[in-house]
């Protein structure tokens, strides 16, 4: 780690990485260093004996949370495997809308229903901020700025071979990669997102991939 540590911390400084990413980037590499196995064996998994059901849950539908309440869709994905260049989530699902179209339609359709406001709020990429807000502007109500979007961090490629760091200076974008949606907790204090929104008054935030559509948030 001694070894590694000060070449990646040049350049995520470089880049302008905040603290909150260097600190995940740094303890994700000294996991991979050490060699450590990240997997969980069948053998120390547990079953669970009880939950409670749904159903069952005498509690009464809230809809004055949604004051307190942020809906935020997971959006630093690419579709490249769908043959796809930019973010999955402009892919077209039904009658010409695409996630995004129905995420916006979805959020529209609660705040019509219980008759108050909804804060939202995307965890784009680099990779995926700029066509998605390019996609989202037709919907001005759902925000702009940093209001509707914060990005998540990136984290520079690690060289199989001997764990230096990737180079590509034909390219140096290809020298990074998101870290996926575990990023989120980084991501959002590191952005100041967090402070915002406690600042604001916010307590739930309630969180999706943006390619699931079948997550909607229920008030109780």
């Amino acid at each position: 780690m001694e070894q590694h540590w000060p070449a990646y911390e040049a350049k995520m400084k470089a880049e302008g990485l905040n603290d909150a990413a260097i600190a995940a980037f740094k303890y994700n590499l000294s996991v991979l260093l050490s060699g450590a196995s990240t997997m969980i064996p069948e053998s120390d998994i547990g079953s669970v004996e009880s939950l409670p059901v749904m159903e069952s849950l005498d509690v009464t539908p809230d809809p004055a949370l949604l004051k307190c309440t942020v809906m935020l869709k997971l959006n630093g994905g690419l579709g490249t495997g769908m043959g796809l260049d930019r973010a999955k989530s402009l892919l077209t699902v039904a009658e010409g809308n695409t996630f995004l179209d129905l995420i916006a339609k979805q959020v529209s359709s609660m705040k019509s229903q219980y008759k108050a406001d909804l804060a939202f709020m995307l965890m784009n990429s680099f990779s995926t901020s700029a066509d998605t807000l390019a996609a989202l502007s037709k919907y001005p109500e759902l925000g702009t700025g940093s209001d509707l979007e914060f990005v998540q961090n990136k984290a520079p490629k690690v060289r199989a071979s001997d764990f230096a760091p990737a180079s590509w200076p034909q390219d140096t974008s290809h020298e990074w990669c998101p870290p996926g949606h575990g990023d989120l907790y980084p991501a959002l204090l590191g952005s100041g997102t967090l402070d915002r929104l406690l600042a604001r008054g916010f307590k739930y935030m309630f969180v999706s991939n943006s390619d699931n559509l079948g997550a909607t948030m229920d008030l109780k």
